[in-house]
């Protein structure tokens, strides 16, 4: 597993020991307002940082870290090896909002899957309502291509999601 970095971030993957952390923003209803999952259990953080600290073939999970304190998770997921399709989302603790780092986050894994997982093509989507999301896409250079209906259950609730892509330069 690969690790990154930008001038304020270190992203490398997870280790058994982030659990406290992970389950600092993961049990936050506000933070996974717009995710189909969460707020987690303690069991729920527990099997996800498992799986992600040993990932399937495919799957590359980011612990996003800043001054030595895990703030969020980026996880790219390469859904077509044949068509090198792929596909990415983020999180971060609610401290960690508005001041960029989702933004730095994404962008050095959005590099990372044209660069070193050799895709072609990314997606990625956000709720309508997460207007944070959708700049931090849009900053990050990939294109609206469309809305989603009822694309998600979550919570009981049919969600709608704004889909946008970046191809290889």
């Amino acid at each position: 597993m690969s690790e990154l970095r930008t001038a304020r971030l270190y992203l490398r993957p997870f280790r058994l020991a982030d659990v406290p952390a992970v389950h600092t923003y993961a049990c936050d209803p506000e933070v996974v307002r717009y995710m189909d999952w969460g707020p987690n259990s303690l069991a729920d953080t527990e099997a996800f940082v498992s799986s992600a600290a040993n990932p399937a073939d495919g799957v590359h999970p980011f612990a996003v870290e800043r001054l030595g304190t895990l703030i969020g998770a980026v996880e790219l997921r390469v859904t077509a090896a044949a068509h090198r399709r792929g596909e990415f989302g983020y999180v971060l603790a609610k401290s960690a909002w508005g001041q960029g780092y989702a933004t730095e986050a994404a962008a050095v894994v959005l590099a990372y899957a044209f660069e070193q997982a050799e895709l072609h093509r990314v997606a990625a989507t956000c709720d309508p309502a997460n207007v944070a999301s959708r700049r931090v896409l849009e900053k990050i250079g990939m294109k609206y291509e469309g809305h989603l209906r009822d694309y998600l259950h979550i919570r009981g609730e049919k969600r709608d999601r704004l889909l946008f892509a970046a191809l290889h330069p």
